[in-house]
Order: C-alpha cells, then sequence, then structure tokens
C-alpha cells in the first residue's frame, strides 16, 4: 500500500501551471515543511534540521484550490501517494526525484490562527484568467438575518 499523510507549512505560495489540450487542467506544486518528532539532527553544515521539505503536486481541482487558497507559511494536512522517478539532466547526469501525489488536502490551522502568524493573505483571482466555474466553495451558507436558532437543525 502507498499512502501518505503529512501535516506541514507551505515554504512558498503554491506554483500552478495549466496543462494543454483539449481539457485544460491545474497542475500545482508546492513543497511542504514537515517537523521532524522526537531528536534533532544536524546537517553537513552542522546546522541543526528540525524539518524535511517535501515536494507535491495537485492536479486539476485540488491543484485549483490550491491555487485560490494555499499562502506561504499556511499550515496544511495533505494525504497522497509517493511517487518516484529519474530523468537525465542536461550535463548527462541521472536525477532521481520523489514526491506525493496528492489525493485530499486541507487547512489544519483556522483562517484567524492563520492570519495571527502572518501567513494567510486572502487570494486574488489571477488577472490573466478568469476563476474557473467549477471552483470549490468554501461549503458554509450564509444563513439570512431574521431566522431564529430554533429553526436550524443543531444546537
Amino acid at each position: 500500500m502507498n499512502r501518505v499523510i503529512l501535516m506541514g507549512r507551505l515554504t512558498r505560495d503554491p506554483e500552478v501551471r495549466y496543462s494543454q489540450g483539449e481539457r485544460s487542467m491545474a497542475i500545482a506544486r508546492y513543497t511542504l515543511a514537515v517537523d521532524r518528532r522526537g531528536r534533532r539532527s544536524q546537517s553537513q553544515d552542522g546546522a541543526e534540521q528540525t524539518a524535511d521539505f517535501i515536494p507535491c503536486v495537485a492536479f486539476d481541482r485540488a491543484g485549483e484550490f490550491a491555487e485560490r487558497y494555499f499562502r506561504q507559511g499556511m499550515r496544511v494536512l495533505i494525504s497522497g501517494r509517493i511517487q518516484t522517478g529519474s530523468y537525465t539532466n542536461r550535463d548527462g547526469q541521472k536525477v532521481y526525484t520523489t514526491e506525493v501525489i496528492v489525493d485530499d488536502q486541507e487547512f489544519a490551522d483556522s483562517k484567524g490562527a492563520a492570519a495571527d502568524m502572518g501567513g494567510y493573505r486572502p487570494a486574488a483571482a489571477p488577472a490573466e484568467r478568469p476563476a474557473p466555474a467549477s471552483a470549490i466553495g468554501d461549503g458554509f451558507m450564509n444563513i439570512p438575518d431574521g431566522v431564529e436558532d430554533e429553526g436550524l437543525p443543531f444546537n
């Protein structure tokens, strides 16, 4: 079974590109800084390394979601699968890659907590293209004024 669950902070805003062809698809790439538990290790230059930096890729609607809502410093929770690969670079050297292909992603902090730590900035839709019609909303509807609490399906 190939399954990974990670919680970490975005090291920078997601980098999003769109595929070419009949059906354009968002491809968002971002890196999560995931804190290590337990013993702290030292890197080769003697500095303490307390996090791993994990490259992640989100496709289609998940990529659009990352583009709209994810910003540097936000803490997010993702699940997906590890994918490895390799290619030969311009110098003729073989380069090995490892990344997480994201299946699910969500915020790990409340909007207010993210704003307090300085990492949250409301995302503006890119000016060069309109927001996709299939963009994921926040899932909550506004309750109109005048509706009494007794009429709501929860206490």
